[in-house]
């Protein structure tokens, strides 16, 4: 909305002329967002206390985390309005690909917000049942392929996959591009939401892919750095730094009340909300297959869930890991919870490096 009405004065006033710029905007976008998370962050956290919005924490799950029952939960409503109020603010509104990801992230956010809202009201850590959990995921990510679909139809968008480090291998999935753009959602959606366990860690690696992703969003709009790096030039996409900017300052203001011992938790209606975002963004800049590298955290997270289950049934009761998500494994191990969550940043941060190397090596 600044944008649109900053805009058109920059004839008059030459020191507006800085809004053309999508580096300037990300920026914009970005220290708004941190200003709200840290403006509105202790109000929320008054608020969720005084209608007694907490966690209730899971009986099966680690003894040391007991103590956390009753802090504020629900704060993905802060990341989300720390995140989607400066989008609109600075980012161009007639670009189609701002709205698909901010409807995106909204409609995962609904999502994630009814499946706390009965955990709070039941008392319990069991929110919506899982079957109807996964069916609103598929089907709100049924609703974007679609509209991929019919912008590839229009040739505005292109249903192709870029590998990593294969410069010439890029395969058109036509039709089937609807169904892998729903389980690039859904996978990075919950294997988000299973990151989500520790104070901090969830918001904190999360942080690091988005500031990733925000560059490669970057460099694949920008004529001169796509050509040198010999990606698929997609010039609408650069409007989607400036929602990345929002999302890393977002995260960055959240994670100063959620650090340990954190003040409030995000709940689901913030980590399906983010792993969306986070998906959405890898989809519209071509970047899918590069999702599980910069989130490579999330992928071991999701990973050594399933790896434990089918190993659980296999086996018939006996156990790949102490706990998973693999975070509760090594806490259970002995690693004290800041130990675990530094040493998860310190990986994600090397994932975030591969990821943009993977650029030049192809």
């Amino acid at each position: 909305m600044l944008y649109h009405l900053l805009s058109p004065l920059r004839t008059q006033i030459s020191v507006l002329n800085v809004t053309r710029y999508i580096t300037f905007r990300t920026a914009a976008a970005s220290l708004s967002a941190l200003a709200i998370s840290l403006l509105l962050g202790p109000w929320l956290i008054r608020k969720l206390r005084e209608f007694q919005i907490g966690q209730v924490i899971r009986t099966e799950g680690p003894q040391s985390h007991k103590p956390k029952a009753g802090t504020p939960t629900m704060g993905g409503l802060l990341i989300l309005t720390a995140a989607l109020v400066p989008t609109l603010l600075w980012a161009d509104l007639t670009n189609v690909y701002v709205w698909i990801a901010v409807l995106t992230t909204t409609a995962y956010g609904a999502i994630g917000f009814a499946d706390d809202y009965l955990k709070i009201v039941r008392r319990s850590h069991h929110g919506l049942l899982p079957r109807y959990k996964m069916a609103y995921q598929v089907l709100v990510g049924i609703a974007v392929g679609a509209v991929l679909l019919v912008l590839a139809h229009e040739n505005l968008y292109s249903t192709r996959l870029i590998f990593p480090f294969f410069k010439r291998l890029i395969p058109d999935l036509g039709w089937l591009y609807l169904p892998f753009a729903v389980f690039v959602l859904v996978a990075a959606s919950n294997t988000v939401n299973l990151t989500d366990g520790l104070d901090g860690l969830a918001i904190s690696t999360f942080a690091i892919a988005a500031t990733a992703y925000t560059a490669l969003a970057y460099v694949t709009g920008h004529r001169v750095f796509a050509d040198y790096l010999s990606l698929v030039r997609f010039a609408p996409a650069a409007e989607l730094t400036v929602f990345g900017g929002s999302l890393v300052g977002a995260s960055l203001g959240f994670l100063w009340y959620n650090s340990y011992p954190a003040e409030i938790f995000m709940g689901d209606v913030g980590s399906l909300a983010l792993g969306a975002a986070l998906a959405t963004m890898a989809i519209l800049i071509k970047q899918e297959l590069l999702l599980p590298i910069v989130g490579g955290i999330f992928v071991m997270e999701g990973l050594s869930v399933i790896l434990q289950v089918a190993y659980f049934k296999a086996t018939g009761g006996q156990r790949l890991f102490k706990m998973s998500p693999l975070h509760h494994h090594f806490e259970l191990s002995g690693w004290s919870e800041p130990k675990v969550i530094t040493r998860f940043v310190i990986l994600g941060i090397i994932f975030g490096l591969l990821s943009l190397a993977t650029l030049k090596l192809r």
